[in-house]
């Protein structure tokens, strides 16, 4: 689905609407959800059960968009909900039709 070679994501993950967010990096956004959905990897999103895809953004270098991500890491909370809501306004899990 998204998984076009020499691409790479940013993606926001959410607890739930205003949750814990987590802001992370892949060349393979469908497999990375998963594993996040499925608690394959124990550690902060397993823990704080943050596995709601709210944002993504795509490039087609990594460099590009692990800079991307340590932007948006230093951002504060209110802009990276403001970033969400600007194109996710009711914070849908926009992988809820992915796997089956």
């Amino acid at each position: 689905m998204y998984n076009n070679l020499n691409q790479y994501y940013i993606y926001i993950l959410a607890s739930k609407k205003n949750g814990t967010l987590y802001i992370g990096v892949t060349n393979d956004l469908e497999r990375r959800v998963f594993e996040h959905k499925n608690k394959i990897n124990p550690g902060f999103t397993s823990k704080y059960n943050v596995d709601k895809l709210v944002y993504f953004e795509a490039f087609g270098f990594i460099k590009d968009a692990i800079a991307r991500e340590k932007q948006l890491k230093k951002w504060n909370r209110q802009w990276k909900i403001n970033l969400i809501e600007e194109e996710n306004q009711d914070w849908k899990d926009l992988a809820f039709d992915w796997y089956d």
